[in-house]
């Protein structure tokens, strides 16, 4: 099955480094076609391409995110049945809707063998505020609808400036991946994850906490006596739907408020289960810490009770001095250590009754 990945943004956003790149690291061994939209802007150096054994498809007729989806379906189906890639990336035309583009790949994809993997969007963080202000509806409608979110240009800006096209992004668009760190920096499988859509921090916490409270209860389970073990049944088989109503319930609201809340729940006697009332909070930073900063805090979280009843904290933060600092805590011990870049900064503290106010002054962020 040929995955087809759509990679939007306006002209000049950098659209062109990041193909190179992702030909060059994320998609190596694979055949890969790219389908550029010639409307109003230069390929890709030919060479380049040769080179990298790579088959270009140029399309004639225009922009495909016009009314042109019967000549783009035309052209997808020739690419998959010359060439039967492993990939075909499409780069459309930087004035074009990505919802149009994703329509007209969905309308066709059902004809041959191919289906739609990713659709990320490449935005000039430099030039973010003044795009939506002249082009509206085009420029939001790029962000909205995209999977991932690429900002370049981050190594060049001032931090107040990344911050600021952050925070209209995600007005635009509250659960994509955004991407800051300089994409040079990153390994190409890293920017794919991102594109890909992985798991959040916090969906990975959430799992691991539920995980333990689920062992939990099951180990309680077979402390019991034997003429309870029907009830004990259905009480673990309403534990785990319930623990999975939670879930999908946490990760619904996660995707409409970006960093997650609050919510309590019971068992069906009305008791609450000590180790499922927990509340989260997450942030994403390009702030830039040192090791010994992060050590504190998590001993903050430790020592000091007035933040909330903390039972994981996890992050990767840009270091001051350039490297990555990864840190991971659960009561009585915490772990501070380098690794590689992330796409940007990111934190998620879980536990009961957690104070967010004061968690964002400890880790100093907005």
């Amino acid at each position: 099955m040929t995955k087809i990945d759509i990679i939007s943004g306006f002209l000049g956003a950098g659209k062109t480094t990041l193909i190179k790149k992702l030909l060059s690291e994320g998609f190596k061994g694979e055949q890969v076609v790219l389908i550029e939209n010639e409307f109003g802007e230069i390929g890709i150096d030919g060479g380049f391409l040769k080179e990298a054994g790579i088959e270009i498809r140029e399309m004639n007729s225009g922009c495909i995110c016009c009314s042109l989806v019967g000549d783009f379906g035309k052209s997808l189906h020739e690419v998959v049945d010359t060439y039967h890639p492993d990939r075909i990336l499409i780069e459309p035309s930087g004035v074009g809707k990505l919802s149009d583009v994703i329509k007209a790949v969905q309308d066709v994809q059902d004809e041959i063998d191919a289906e739609l993997n990713s659709f990320t969007t490449v935005v000039d963080v430099t030039k973010c505020k003044i795009y939506r202000k002249n082009f509206g509806e085009f420029f939001s409608n790029q962000i909205e609808y995209a999977g991932a979110v690429i900002l370049s240009r981050t190594d060049k800006a001032k931090p107040e400036k990344i911050q600021e096209s952050v925070a209209l992004l995600r007005e635009l668009n509250e659960k994509a991946p955004i991407i800051t760190t300089p994409i040079e920096q990153l390994p190409g499988e890293k920017i794919l994850e991102a594109m890909e859509s992985s798991k959040s921090l916090e969906e990975e916490l959430l799992a691991e906490v539920a995980h333990e409270a689920h062992e939990h209860h099951h180990d309680h389970d077979h402390e019991e006596h034997e003429h309870h073990h029907d009830h004990d049944h259905e009480e673990h088989e309403h534990h785990h739907d319930h623990d999975h109503e939670e879930h999908e319930h946490h990760h619904d609201h996660d995707h409409e408020c970006g960093c997650g809340c609050g919510h309590h729940h019971h068992d069906h006697e009305g008791h609450h289960h000590a180790d499922d009332v927990f509340t989260s909070w997450g942030k994403e930073t390009i702030r830039t810490y040192t090791k010994e900063e992060i050590g504190n805090i998590l001993k903050t979280l430790e020592e000091d009770g007035s933040y909330g009843n903390i039972l994981r904290a996890k992050g990767m933060v840009a270091g001051a001095d350039g490297e990555w600092i990864y840190f991971d805590m659960v009561p009585g011990e915490h772990e501070v250590r380098t690794g590689a870049p992330e796409y940007t900064g990111r934190i998620c503290v879980i536990g009961a009754e957690i104070k967010e106010d004061k968690l964002a002054e400890l880790f100093q962020v907005k």
